[in-house]
């Protein structure tokens, strides 16, 4: 059997990092950072825990990424997120520069493109990769809030 490098690897990482928002009671987002089949950076939300609206997954994983770059662009990066992109993060990939965005669940409600948010010109956009998993996480997450309030 072959081990290969491909969008459901990486997606089955940043899946894992969700669960970890899971368990921390935020709402179950994760991303990772790779480039040349390498992951550099891993993130999952941490709103809750840093009392802060911006510490999305995204944007945990950029700043990540640039810290081990060096760099603030990261247009050779493939991000990797569990959920479509804010309009927040959408605007802070377009100021990276990445390369790529795959994303699992659509958000409808909040994704950027239900704003008609863009992201920059050379970056290319792939959704739905993994999106029972991600959309299944996200259910349970609110079901048992919604059960424990």
């Amino acid at each position: 059997m072959e081990f290969v490098l491909d969008d459901r690897f990486f997606m089955q990482k940043a899946l894992q990092e969700a669960e970890l928002a899971f368990e921390k009671g935020e709402v179950p987002v994760g991303a990772v950072v790779a480039v040349q089949d390498r992951i550099i950076a891993r993130a999952h939300n941490l709103t809750e825990q840093l009392r802060d609206v911006t510490a999305h997954a995204e944007m945990q994983a950029i700043t990540a990424a640039s810290n081990f770059l060096g760099g603030k662009y990261l247009s050779q990066c493939t991000l990797y997120v569990t959920l479509e992109p804010c309009q927040m993060c959408a605007g802070a990939l377009y100021w990276s520069q990445v390369a790529r965005v795959v994303f699992g669940a659509y958000d409808p409600q909040r994704g950027f493109t239900a704003f008609g948010g863009k992201l920059h010109p050379k970056t290319q956009i792939s959704g739905g990769v993994m999106e029972p998993e991600a959309s299944d996480l996200l259910k349970r997450f609110f079901i048992e809030k919604r059960n424990l309030n």
